[in-house]
């Protein structure tokens, strides 16, 4: 019996794990889930019952909440999914898919608050001095999402999901949004009732910008965005240390999901058999796959003699036409 190499028990490793981080990826949506459902109902009851707009408008923004952990949990489901006929590449772009409707749900229900606060706005007479219940509850809303946040943010970054972690910013943004209410909320009791629907405005504008925000990366990221710097650095890296891989070019990169499909052009020694040439391009797969978020690498393997008389070629032809003054 063999004893498996460092990189096999790695791989082992992350198979053995990907059910507990799926499980906890769903732990925590539904975490945030039933935090979003008490939040909403005591925002929106207790800022009807108080006269707080800005506080009812927190409370849909809870709701935006509430639908997009529902977004997050479909994608979830159905981006693990293996590859079949007709998605020779897996369903990882479902994340994608799901960041961009997120993002426009978010990007609705801010413009509807902004449209909604204006109004109010243009009637100052008619502003109500708000209940100081709306000012404990505030506070406490403060409190619950902030440490929704945090705990959210820990679980996507501990399963490598963007889209958990675009959630758990989420979060964060709602945690701000309470402040700027509480802020608010207390204006109005001291004396100053157009506080609370400016605050609403700014609720309205921060949840729009961060739906947009959403909007535009999921965009790009349907449309073959190139992986980061980092991770394009760090994939060349390994490229070139793999034995045999004289040089690298051409490597091009698109995200896909959470994960990233590589092209490349391996430069190999040209007296090499095919079949060694292929051994080298299959190391070199494995490894990139190994150690970076790559679902995928397409090599083509390239002699370096071939390469360096196509160059000595074209340098010759540019000489001869130098010459000739053309």
């Amino acid at each position: 019996m063999t004893t498996p190499t460092p990189d096999e028990l790695k791989s082992f490793d992350e198979d053995r794990l990907q059910p507990e981080r799926e499980a906890a990826a769903r732990t925590s949506t539904w975490v945030s889930v039933a935090v979003n459902v008490v939040l909403s109902t005591l925002q929106v009851a207790s800022g009807l019952w108080a006269g707080s707009q800005a506080l009812v408008a927190d409370g849909i923004h809870s709701l935006s909440d509430l639908a997009s952990d529902f977004v997050v949990l479909l994608a979830l489901r159905h981006s693990r999914k293996e590859a079949d006929l007709d998605h020779h590449y897996g369903h990882q772009r479902y994340e994608n898919a799901a960041s961009l409707v997120l993002g426009l749900i978010l990007l609705a229900v801010g413009v509807g608050m902004v449209w909604s606060a204006a109004h109010r706005l243009q009637d100052p007479d008619n502003i109500a001095v708000v209940s100081s219940l709306a000012l404990w509850v505030a506070a406490a809303s403060l409190l619950a999402k902030e440490g929704l946040f945090r705990y959210m943010l820990k679980v996507g970054q501990a399963v490598r999901s963007s889209l958990l972690v675009a959630n758990a910013w989420h979060a964060r943004s709602d945690a701000a949004s309470s402040l700027l209410v509480l802020v608010g909320i207390g204006g109005n009791m001291l004396g100053y009732p157009l506080l609370d629907p400016l605050a609403a405005t700014g609720v309205g504008v921060m949840v729009a910008k961060m739906g947009w925000g959403f909007v535009w990366d999921a965009l790009h990221d349907l449309t073959d965005r190139a992986a980061s710097v980092e991770h394009t650095e760090g994939i060349s890296r390994t490229l070139r240390s793999v034995p045999g891989v004289q040089s690298i070019h051409d490597l091009r990169t698109r995200k896909t999901g959470d994960m990233i499909l590589v092209d490349v052009h391996l430069d190999v020694d040209g007296q090499l058999t095919v079949a060694q040439g292929h051994d080298i391009a299959k190391l070199a797969r494995e490894l990139v796959m190994q150690e970076h978020p790559v679902l995928d690498v397409m090599t083509h393997v390239d002699p370096v003699e071939e390469i360096t008389q196509v160059r000595l070629k074209g340098a010759a032809n540019a000489l001869s036409r130098d010459a000739a003054g053309v």
